[in-house]
């Protein structure tokens, strides 16, 4: 069973990959995304790549917020307040 730095990395190359795809870039994503969460704490990724879709994730007073974003858009497909 795998850690959760063996899962981080295995996302960071799954993007990577799609990057070379002509994907959007984390980064990209991210500065697409995270200003727009100004009174929220980004706190890290997941990355689908079978959907190509990032998962951010956010910490606002105590409750996860996550944040759906289709990789080749760059759209924001789906948001959860946990």
């Amino acid at each position: 069973m795998g850690t959760g730095l063996d899962q981080r990395r295995g996302d960071q190359i799954r993007a990577y990959q799609q990057r070379k795809e002509g994907n959007l870039s984390l980064r990209e994503i991210e500065a697409r995304v995270v200003p727009t969460m100004r009174d929220s704490q980004y706190i890290g990724f997941d990355y689908d790549a079978s959907a190509a879709v990032y998962t951010l994730k956010f910490l606002r007073n105590g409750t996860v917020i996550w944040v759906e974003v289709d990789g080749r858009t760059g759209k924001v497909i789906g948001r959860t307040d946990g």
